[in-house]
């Protein structure tokens, strides 16, 4: 298990109100690190990147398709993305170098989930990247 899988396990899947996380690397367009069995299409990797720096006014109008799901906008700035649907929701927060993404279920604390998230992001970017 690498060290990204680690603080995701560590930091978010503990609280037991993330249900799946990844750490997408924006220079290499790619994911990194994820929990066990969460896979992140590429394209959905390009858009949560492309989303961050170019497409903020249409998610908080339209939502966002992740994984086949369409989620509807709840906060959407330069730093973070909340985005909730029947089923759950999704959080995506940017760094310098990475986008933090997490789901979480109906049962999960959706408060829970983004307090989580946001202090993992608070720590790479602590860190510098």
């Amino acid at each position: 298990m690498s060290q990204l899988q680690a603080l995701l396990n560590d930091g978010l899947i503990r609280t037991k109100h993330v249900e799946n996380a990844a750490i997408i690397n924006i220079n290499e367009r790619k994911v990194c690190a994820s929990t066990s069995g969460f896979y992140v299409p590429p394209e959905n990797a390009i858009n949560l990147i492309y989303t961050f720096y170019n497409n903020l006014m249409q998610v908080r109008r339209e939502g966002l398709y992740f994984k086949q799901k369409h989620y509807k906008c709840v906060r959407a700035d330069e730093d973070s993305i909340y985005l909730k649907n029947p089923d759950g929701g999704l959080i995506a927060v940017k760094t310098n170098a990475f986008i933090l993404i997490a789901t979480y279920k109906v049962g999960m604390y959706p408060s829970v989930c983004v307090e989580a998230v946001e202090k993992l992001a608070d720590y790479f970017r602590d860190k510098g990247s």
